[in-house]
């Protein structure tokens, strides 16, 4: 039998084989923390544009931060909270788990640095593939975190789709990001990249059906609610830090005319 992405059985040859479920609820609220965590990073992606020297790499970094953690990480292990394997429980290794968190962060802030700091247009498709990399790293080493009763295997041509809709949908989310100004491009880029984060995500999940087997022993590593959701309060905790700062600094309009006045001042200054 193979089971559909709900978790039902479905006659088919082979061994049996049962998907990993989907809740609604969790996946609506798993979107909506790829969409704030997405937009304040492209809000601090922004802000780095307009700034210079080290303020421009503290600016991406923030953003990578809120991308990969908040934007990814914890949309990934919201969604997973809803989700089950028929006849296992699922447990996750803590030290896997936080390896992609860190890993996320890392390979997205690669490609915040490469869009921030590259001057040609090729420098975004770079970024782009970067940070949808990011995505895919993030899930599928998350996956690998999870111990239950059977053995995990994936559909590599829907592998590679997950791959491709985070890739695209990232580039284009950075795109609107820098070459877009107004506030409504970012809203809309939040919205493209949480649909690259969230899509990558379900068809990953698509792409993986579990090969039971009987317990021998009880299973190692932690429940979902005792691991992640302290995690995920962790991270809510960084993105409100970040929310302030993102708030209380000027944006790029801001700085432009702060440097026309400093600018006429020092010219004034010069002729006296």
């Amino acid at each position: 039998m193979v089971a559909g992405w709900g978790g039902r059985p479905q006659v088919g040859e082979g061994e049996a084989m049962y998907g990993f479920s989907f809740n609604v609820v969790t996946a609506v609220i798993a979107y909506v923390a790829s969409v704030v965590g997405s937009a304040l990073g492209l809000l601090c992606t922004s802000r780095a544009r307009a700034a210079v020297g080290s303020e421009r790499a503290r600016w991406l970094a923030l953003a990578a931060v809120s991308i990969g953690g908040t934007g990814i990480w914890v949309m990934h292990f919201i969604a997973m909270l809803g989700s089950e394997v028929y006849g296992t429980p699922l447990r996750y290794n803590a030290p896997v788990t936080i390896l992609s968190m860190v890993l996320a962060i890392a390979v997205v802030a690669v490609g915040m640095f490469v869009v921030g700091f590259g001057e040609r247009p090729v420098w975004l498709f770079v970024g782009g593939a970067f940070t949808g990399g990011g995505v895919a790293i993030m899930h599928y080493v998350g996956m690998s975190a999870i111990n239950l009763f059977g053995e995990i295997h994936y559909d590599p041509l829907l592998v590679a789709a997950s791959v491709v809709i985070a890739v695209v949908a990232a580039t284009a989310a950075l795109w609107a990001t820098l070459y877009i100004r107004a506030f409504g491009a970012v809203v809309i880029a939040a919205l493209i990249m949480g649909v690259a984060v969230n899509g990558m995500h379900h068809v990953g999940m698509f792409a993986a059906h579990v090969m039971p087997h009987d317990a021998t022993s009880g299973l190692t590593g932690m429940t979902g609610e005792s691991l992640l959701l302290p995690m995920v309060v962790g991270i809510t905790f960084v993105t409100v830090v970040t929310l302030a700062i993102v708030a209380l600094s000027p944006n790029a309009r801001e700085i432009a005319e702060e440097r026309a006045l400093q600018d006429r001042i020092a010219r004034a200054t010069h002729f006296r």
